[in-house]
């Protein structure tokens, strides 16, 4: 993504009302990839969680961000800024965090956008996703919209595909989140004012 070329998208507010839905099932889809058990995280987590520095997981999410980004394949689109933020995981909130990186690819026709979505759609599974979900999704919009499992990693993607809005203040977008399972901070790592 060319943080030159990054403007934000005016958003309508029932897509911002559906994002919460949207990342709670993410997350959920998260907590059920296993590859192994161990002590209580892994009783609440279902999994155990890898030991990573925060700037390192951020790195990880923002590098598969924009694998993402090349698989839709429109780098003429433009990119919503912002970066990867950081948070505590309930299940230990003095040890575990996960990432989030929002954001969303606009500024191409339709077209353009239906094309680089269904590519998405067709090139996740090659680099080692798995499509949990796919299809019209329970808004009034039916907008249409994946999520997709990094299995070996413990990330998700949700993408949805924004587009036939009459309100020309409403733009035509993929709107993407990584979300990464928890991470374990290295001992010693203060959690308390993660951004």
């Amino acid at each position: 993504m060319n943080s030159s070329d990054r403007q934000t998208p005016t958003a309508p507010a029932r897509r911002r009302a559906r994002r919460p839905a949207a990342l709670g099932a993410l997350l959920l889809c998260l907590t059920t990839l296993a590859t192994g058990c161990s002590m209580s995280d892994a009783d609440d987590l279902g999994y155990t969680p890898t030991t990573l520095d925060v700037d390192d997981a951020r790195t990880r999410t923002k590098e598969l961000s924009s694998e993402i980004f090349d698989m839709i394949g429109l780098p003429q689109g433009k990119t919503t800024p912002g970066g990867a933020g950081a948070s505590v995981c309930q299940e230990d909130r003095e040890h575990l965090f996960s990432i989030r990186h929002p954001w969303s690819l606009y500024d191409v026709s339709e077209d353009e956008l239906k094309q680089g979505f269904e590519r998405l759609h067709q090139a996740l599974p090659a680099k080692g996703w798995k499509i949990v979900s796919y299809g019209p999704n329970n808004s009034k919009a039916r907008t249409l919209e994946l999520t997709a499992d990094k299995e070996n990693e413990h990330f998700a993607v949700n993408a949805e595909l924004w587009v036939g809005s009459k309100d020309p203040k409403q733009k035509n977008l993929i709107a993407v989140t990584v979300v990464s399972g928890c991470f374990r901070a290295p001992e010693g790592t203060d959690l308390t004012n993660l951004y």
